[in-house]
């Protein structure tokens, strides 16, 4: 492909959040020059269907691409597959990348996302150890699934949930080994951690919690088994590690951005470097509806709306990041169905009967609704978006009558 060496936007990283900023500032008559760099070699996809439809088998790569080909030329898009920026010259306005390019720009969108933690043991870079973040590491997975009869995912997050409850169905023997007391603790209450490690264990997962990995075994070159601190070990022939990822925002920091845990970004989603923004999962941002405090989300929520803030900011109507979280996860028949953020609640309300596998949990903080989790409840998770967005008080004996529509409560609160 022939291209410049400089444009008006260069995007660096071509997930969910570049492939939007992009997006986003041809919808809003933005007429530069545009580039969207990516260091893999396809067109830019969807990432959450890798660890659900793509990993099952149910979706072919087709069917989660962003958009086709021709919608990127019919754009004046650029695509630059297969780079990664190793350097950036905030005073140049350059960067380098690995392969030795240099490329300059008048506004730099840095959407690089993260790459997968890695275990800090023995064994840790054996072949038969995956992550679910790219679609190579999925299809690597797919090609070693005929040799594979027992998996071990270590983690039990969304990521290892999702993956396991697919592999259960392929027909796997799955352990999850979760080193905290409960599955999800990072992202939810005690009722729906307990709730999904049920469902997990009546699929025939081998689900365990309070565990620590000490080790990978290794046999002929390949991962054989999980050795735990206790002595045990996991016999296995494939090992699928999601204990989280680690911004890639190295070479920002290089060149004097602030940052630690992501790159910092304000209300606009600019860095501390001039003309350099920030998106998506690498981007440490203070969040309203975490009362302020800085933190990441990983998210294509976040990503698409931080990118149209950049979008609307680089065409003259700039409008600050305020956006209630959102996200979803699906296991098994399972559709959970989150809405805002429930760190730091003080109270976790129960509308419905989890053995009826549909029912909602709301959280509280000081008597007003933070975030809903819900499970095969569409209406509670649609409903209830106008109480986060609002934070808004309400009496905990109401919200657990799953009679009373949360539309109407949020009505009530706005005297309509």
């Amino acid at each position: 492909m022939s291209h410049s060496d400089r444009y008006d936007v260069l995007i660096v990283g071509a997930g969910h959040a570049g492939a939007q900023a992009a997006i986003a500032l041809r919808q809003r008559g933005f007429e530069g020059t545009i580039a969207l760099l990516g260091d893999e070699p396809s067109l830019p996809y969807e990432r959450p269907p890798l660890s659900k439809d793509y990993l099952a088998g149910d979706k072919p790569f087709e069917r989660i691409l962003l958009r086709p080909a021709a919608f990127w030329a019919d754009r004046m898009i650029t695509l630059l597959p297969g780079h990664r920026v190793v350097a950036v010259d905030p005073e140049a306005h350059h960067v380098v990348t690995a392969e030795g390019l240099t490329l300059r720009y008048g506004r730099l969108i840095w959407a690089a996302g993260g790459v997968p933690r890695r275990l800090a043991c023995t064994g840790y870079d054996t072949t038969g150890l995956h992550s679910v973040r790219t679609r190579a590491d999925v299809d690597r997975m797919i090609a070693e699934m005929p040799m594979v009869d027992r998996v071990v995912v270590i983690g039990g997050g969304y990521i290892g949930l999702e993956a396991a409850a697919v592999l259960t169905k392929l027909g796997k023997h799955v352990t999850v080994l979760e080193a905290q007391d409960r599955v999800l603790a990072r992202v939810t209450g005690e009722v729906l951690s307990r709730f999904y490690e049920a469902e997990h264990r009546a699929h025939g997962v081998d689900l365990r919690t309070g565990v620590e990995v000490a080790g990978i075994d290794v046999a002929a070159g390949r991962a054989c088994g999980v050795r735990l601190t206790d002595g045990a070990v996991v016999p296995c022939q494939m090992v699928i590690v999601g204990i989280g990822i680690i911004p890639a925002v190295a070479p920002l920091l290089a060149a004097g951005a602030e940052g630690g845990n992501g790159v910092h970004v304000d209300d606009q989603c600019r860095t501390t470097l001039a003309d350099i923004f920030a998106i998506g999962d690498c981007a440490a941002h203070a969040n309203a509806f975490a009362e302020g405090h800085v933190i990441r989300l990983e998210s294509v929520q976040n990503a698409n709306d931080q990118a149209t803030t950049v979008a609307k900011f680089l065409t003259g109507t700039p409008e600050p990041y305020h956006a209630v979280p959102w996200f979803w996860s699906n296991q098994y028949d399972l559709k959970l169905q989150t809405v805002g953020l429930s760190s730091g609640y003080d109270d976790a309300v129960l509308r419905g009967d989890p053995e009826s596998r549909s029912f909602s949990l709301v959280y509280l903080k000081r008597g007003r609704v933070i975030a809903l989790d819900c499970v095969n409840r569409v209406r509670d998770y649609v409903q209830g978006r106008a109480l986060v967005a609002g934070s808004i008080p309400v009496d905990a004996a109401v919200l657990a009558d799953p009679s009373i529509e949360l539309k109407t409560l949020a009505l009530a609160a706005v005297g309509t």
